[in-house]
């Protein structure tokens, strides 16, 4: 059971950071299905910088850069141009998918997998054998929270995701507060994304963030746009994953002979089946995904 724990606690970050940002961007009316390729964006520089600096902290930050680099492109399509949110974000995955695959090869000649960091470029231990993002994993839902309900701040942006009109009408800037949860959004996911290499695998892969980003906007409606039901939510969907892997590795006779592609669709299917069985009552923020048009009745 502990060793239970301290897996969902390690996996938790990644998909816990993006749907935090799932969870702002959304909560100021902005749908952001670009989570996926935000993260595969912030993974891939995380590593570059911190491979080639040998500093996590740099990598870290380039990671949360280049999920901004991307909500900017969501943000200033969805808000300025209002374009369609669900086919930019998925837009935005697909070009995050093959840019990143190319970059590996042009920049660091390397095709499915690159070089592993050194240990100085990777965030170790830190208090009760868990790294920083961890720790911070744990604290970020709570500081949200309290922006989000109890500041000026998370009131005029829950209102502008709610009544845009009404928002506008009493002078809140409805694109100003947009741009900066989309890009807030953007950061987060590039954090989350950031985790993958420089906490958890220690390498770039083809693969990353591996679904992960789908799993953080489950995550999202099954904590009903909140930041601690995202905590919970993110929870329950990494402690799927956490027992696959402790299942896959188990020297028990009836579960080495099952085959290892169900484990690796296992936190797959009990997301798909938490959201079947949960999104018909979920109700989100009244503006969300609805382009916003200054002045118009």
């Amino acid at each position: 059971m502990l060793d239970l724990l301290s897996s969902v606690l390690d996996y938790l970050p990644p998909i816990l950071f993006a749907a935090l940002g799932g969870v702002l961007a959304e909560r100021a009316g902005v749908v952001n299905l670009g989570l996926e390729g935000m993260m595969r964006a912030g993974a891939f520089f995380a590593f570059l910088v911190a491979f080639r600096t040998g500093n996590p902290w740099y990598g870290a930050a380039a990671g949360a850069g280049a999920g901004v680099a991307f909500a900017l492109v969501l943000a200033w399509l969805a808000i300025h141009w209002r374009s369609d949110q669900v086919v930019t974000g998925i837009a935005l995955n697909l070009i995050a998918m093959g840019l990143m695959s190319y970059l590996m090869k042009a920049v660091l000649d390397k095709e499915g997998s690159t070089d592993a960091l050194a240990p100085t470029a990777k965030f170790g231990p830190l208090l009760f054998g868990k790294n920083l993002f961890t720790l911070a994993a744990v604290v970020t839902p709570f500081v949200m929270h309290f922006l989000l309900y109890r500041t000026v701040w998370g009131l005029r942006t829950r209102a502008v995701g709610e009544h845009p009109r009404a928002a506008e009408s009493l002078g809140i800037s409805v694109y100003g507060l947009r741009y900066v949860a989309v890009l807030g959004s953007g950061a987060l996911a590039g954090i989350g994304g950031a985790c993958l290499p420089l906490a958890l695998e220690g390498r770039f892969t083809d693969h990353m963030p591996a679904g992960q980003g789908f799993i953080a906007l489950a995550a999202v409606v099954f904590g009903k746009w909140r930041p601690l039901g995202a905590l919970a939510a993110a929870a329950f969907f990494v402690t799927a994953q956490a027992l696959q892997l402790t299942l896959q590795h188990s020297h028990v006779e009836w579960v080495q002979s099952i085959p290892k592609g169900f484990f690796f669709a296992f936190p797959y299917v009990v997301t798909l089946l938490a959201l079947a069985g949960f999104v018909g009552r979920a109700v989100p923020p009244a503006a969300d995904g609805i382009p916003y048009v200054r002045g118009e009745r």
